[in-house]
């Protein structure tokens, strides 16, 4: 899974805790002595004037038209980049997830229609269809399996596809009458973020100064701000680094070290920003923010319902409290398992490895946490303080009940089904094999790091130098293997690259070839190999036969099929030992895992 995925998932899961603690000061604020202040807070005016111009709300208003609009620009960037560069560019991978969104999103629906009260208590249906992913994430991490990397991976791209569909939602059947004056003015604010995407700017001045006017547009025009939210953050382009820009960054870089002046280093500094994409910087800078103010500052002013004189045992009484509990809790846990078991019996896709249908049903239950999604649309969808309070109670009842249920069902699949992980294997299989893999140092050295690679890579590390710094550092005590992962979705010329590598290796020169296909990741087109062959003294008929031979195939198949069963799914993927390394793969970061590797092995 790429870093950026790894760092939202970490944030998320870390909010939940404050998400929760928000959420119990809201109701004991609520219920205290002091709960006038609790309304009197929230309905405090604020305003902005500027030239004329005048924007007036009450706090709360502030919190949930403008903050959450921060908070649903987020999830739009994190949707965005996952379309671009993660999970859903895999239509395979993204199927099964959609169908499990739309499933959680159609049998709660159904079921809150069913069973709640005709008339008012019908517009809530919008309460059950929303997932909030930080108390998913962060009630998997505390109930879940221990590692649970790919589960979470299935749910943060199930989420994604919730989100879109909860806030379609917000903006068509819970916005007020709409401005289209207002309307058209917030569609050209969009189309200045796709034509700024299309033109490849890359400062992040000209994107936020846009979302503002598109925040702003949606505002007057009567849609929610959900809206410009979701749809500012899905109009700013995500990619990969380029080897080129994370090139020319790190020379403007090592000129500044050379020359510590203000104008280099400004330079340095807009070199890395152009070599990251300008959703990633957003990314970076808002879901912080995101995640450890705005969605608990948005529980702090919706949770604190007043269950004293009655209220309380009033909503354990209401069709609609139990609606909404029946619709979140079991219509998301029958929704989500059922549709996903469909989908994978009729083909539709599959599960990411390591994902048993166990992992499926435990994360179908935490689904039901509807929180932030579910406490907004009660807000929009009720005008009856007594109905929006008993659907409030409701979603809190069921974050506590799908919980509960998660946990179960997790614990079952332990117990019945032997699933204590849902990740990718974590152990190098097969082990290192003197006589097979090729190895750089002494075969017998104490410490052991294998490579999965690919010849076209641009991060792999003989392109990036990491090897030959470790290999410097640890000098004799440092073993090195290269195994083959070409990716030839993406690298053409990879798994031609490998062959030619294996063909090398068969009359002894593989280390020689390796590094010269790394030193010409951009030529190795058919003459180019050949001519390397020629460069290092090969003899070139019996090279040639060896690169069109099915055994030198079957080599670089066996290192695919090692790769699989060892967890490598992406390169470069290191193993330090017989442990796959997770995280960063710098010079540093390595070489305190091979210390730590080195520590164990002494203990």
């Amino acid at each position: 899974m790429s870093v950026p995925a790894r760092r939202f998932l970490s944030t998320e899961a870390a909010s939940a805790a404050l998400l929760l603690t928000a959420t119990l000061v809201a109701l004991l604020w609520a219920n205290s002595p002091w709960s006038s202040s609790y309304d009197a807070v929230w309905h405090t005016e604020l305003s902005v004037s500027l030239a004329g111009w005048h924007l007036s709300m009450d706090l709360e208003h502030w919190v949930v038209d403008g903050l959450m609009a921060l908070f649903f620009f987020s999830v739009g960037l994190e949707v965005r980049r996952e379309f671009s560069v993660g999970e859903l560019t895999h239509r395979g991978r993204a199927a099964i997830a959609v169908v499990a969104a739309v499933g959680g999103l159609v049998v709660p629906m159904a079921l809150y229609l069913v069973l709640a009260p005709s008339g008012p208590a019908q517009h809530g249906w919008g309460v059950v269809i929303g997932t909030d992913t930080a108390f998913l994430l962060g009630a998997l991490a505390v109930v879940g399996p221990r590692f649970s990397t790919q589960l979470r991976v299935f749910l943060l791209t199930l989420t994604v596809i919730d989100d879109i569909m909860a806030v379609s939602v917000i903006g068509i059947f819970y916005s007020d009458s709409i401005d289209f004056v207002a309307l058209v003015a917030a569609l050209g604010f969009g189309g200045v973020l796709w034509m700024l995407g299309r033109l490849g700017v890359w400062r992040a001045s000209p994107y936020v100064v846009a979302v503002i006017g598109l925040w702003l547009c949606t505002v007057g025009s009567g849609l929610h701000a959900a809206i410009a939210g979701m749809l500012g953050g899905l109009l700013v382009g995500a990619r990969n680094p380029m080897r080129e820009d994370v090139e020319q960054a790190a020379r403007r870089f090592r000129a500044f070290r050379q020359s510590p002046h203000v104008e280099v280093g400004r330079t340095a500094r807009d070199g890395l920003d152009r070599a990251i994409s300008v959703n990633e910087r957003l990314q970076a800078a808002v879901h912080p923010w995101a995640s450890y103010l705005v969605v608990p500052l948005f529980a702090l002013a919706n949770a604190g319902i007043d269950l004293r004189n009655g209220v309380l045992g009033q909503a354990l009484t209401s069709r609609i409290t139990w609606s909404v509990v029946i619709a979140l809790v079991l219509g998301k846990f029958v929704g989500i398992s059922l549709s996903t078991v469909l989908g994978v019996r009729f083909g539709v896709g599959r599960l990411p490895r390591g994902v048993g249908y166990g992992h499926v049903f435990g994360g179908a239950a935490l689904s039901g946490i509807g929180f932030t999604v579910s406490l907004l649309i009660a807000r929009l969808a009720f005008s009856d303080p007594v109905m929006r309070d008993e659907a409030i109670v409701g979603v809190l009842l069921a974050a506590v009940l799908a919980t509960t249920l998660g946990w179960t069902v997790f614990r079952l699949a332990v117990r019945f089904g032997g699933r204590t992980d849902a990740d990718l294997p974590r152990r190098l299989d097969p082990p290192v094999d003197a006589d097979r893999d090729n190895i750089r140092g002494d075969a017998d050295a104490p410490l052991t790091l294998v490579e999965y690679g690919d010849f076209e890579c641009p991060f792999c590390s003989r392109a990036t130098g990491v090897t030959r710094e470790l290999r410097a550092k640890f000098g004799p005590n440092l073993r090195y293997v290269f195994r083959h992962l070409p990716l030839s979705d993406v690298h053409p010329h990879a798994e031609f690259a490998a062959r030619a590598a294996v063909a090398a290796q068969r009359q002894g020169r593989f280390w020689e070839m390796h590094d010269l296909l790394f030193e010409h990741q951009d030529e190795l087109e058919y003459e180019d190999v050949v001519g390397y062959a020629s460069e290092l003294g090969l003899d070139v008929e019996t090279f040639l036969r060896d690169l069109e031979s099915e055994a030198t195939a079957a080599v670089v198949r066996e290192d695919l099929v090692s790769a699989e069963a060892s967890g490598a799914v992406s390169t470069p993927t290191f193993f330090v030992g017989s442990q796959r390394h997770v995280g960063p793969h710098d010079t540093e970061t390595l070489s305190r895992a091979l210390e730590a590797s080195r520590n164990r092995t002494e203990v």
